[in-house]
């Protein structure tokens, strides 16, 4: 009898314990469930994380590789750099840059980036051209833009910024025409291949359309960083009789300004408004605008444009442009 008891005292005790811990773990449950968002404003919160992420994942990563010049050369990368600082403000793109010290940079640059999961990466300059093409085919989900470069823009995840710098070459050709008081005028080049000749072209043409008897000497410096030659070019020049020197050679050309400003002759710049240089020298600059190719493009990026092929860039829409300050210019200029 006294057993039989026990074993009901037993079992009663059980029952309780396994009540409790149910009811325990009901309660832990319900601690840990999402709240009910009926008849309250918490679903606002929940709106307002979905468009957060989204945003984060809409959020776009431009990168770019300069040439030899680096990023501060005054002129070609430093103002398509510009142009990826100013789409970062105004479109809340993230941006980036790796410099090439040496062209053997190219490549590991480029992999560098890919590695990094960017969705564009710039490449400046038609240097980069093949280094451009083996990474595109190679990485066909990636999408790359390069300056100054057309052979491959039959690649489905490649953009090629041209420049029709030739236009803006002839405006300041009719400055240095008008400006010239020996008809004597030269011109420094970076290097000779048919994207860089455009800017001869349109120079010359400049020139000798304002002025049948000026005469134009040339000078290839075939290098983008090499200001000493650029400045003994200049300096030959003037001693021949120019008293204008246009330069289009990147880093080259900073040279060419200096000769002018220790010569006390003029120089004209280009890429960018040059005339910081040398305020009282550099009468106005052949401006290639890579910051607002580049900003456009990334623009479209971000409202999900198709950006491949060939985007041609000239006076028409803001891709080349004469400098704007003149204060060294007579108004009939």
């Amino acid at each position: 009898m006294k057993k039989t008891k026990l074993s009901k005292l037993v079992a009663l005790m059980l029952v309780v314990v396994l009540a409790f811990t149910a009811c325990s773990s009901k309660s832990n449950n319900k601690k840990n469930e999402t709240p009910s968002t009926e008849g309250t404003n918490d679903s606002t919160t929940t709106d307002d994380t979905e468009k957060e992420d989204t945003a984060t994942g809409t959020k776009l990563k431009i990168a770019m590789v300069t040439d030899v010049g680096g990023i501060n050369d005054q002129s070609f990368n430093q103002g398509a750099w510009e142009g990826l600082q100013r789409a970062e403000t105004e479109l809340g793109v993230e941006v980036t840059y790796l410099e090439s010290q040496t062209e053997a940079d190219y490549v590991s640059n480029v992999e560098t980036l890919v590695d990094q999961g960017q969705d564009l990466i710039v490449a400046c300059g038609f240097l980069m051209a093949d280094t451009i093409k083996e990474a595109a085919e190679a990485y066909p989900d990636q999408k790359f833009a390069i300056i100054d470069d057309s052979t491959n823009s039959d690649l489905p995840n490649v953009s090629c910024l041209m420049f029709k710098q030739n236009e803006a070459s002839y405006l300041v050709g009719v400055v240095a025409a008008m400006m010239s008081e020996t008809n004597k005028v030269g011109f420094v080049l970076g290097m000779s291949t048919p994207v860089m000749n455009q800017f001869g072209y349109g120079y010359v043409a400049g020139v000798l359309d304002t002025n049948k008897d000026a005469t134009v000497e040339q000078y290839n410096a075939n290098a983008f960083n090499d200001a000493a030659a650029g400045k003994a070019a200049t300096n030959q020049m003037f001693t021949n009789g120019a008293d204008v020197v246009f330069h289009a050679a990147g880093g080259t050309g900073n040279g060419v300004i200096e000769a002018a400003k220790e010569q006390g002759k003029y120089a004209i710049g280009v890429d960018i408004d040059q005339n910081y240089l040398a305020p009282e020298n550099v009468i106005t600059s052949a401006m290639k605008r890579c910051d607002n190719a580049i900003y456009k493009i990334v623009e479209k990026m971000t409202k999900g444009e198709d950006i491949k092929g060939i985007q041609t860039f000239g006076l028409d829409n803001d891709g080349v442009d004469i400098a704007p300050t003149d204060t060294l210019l007579p108004d009939d200029v």
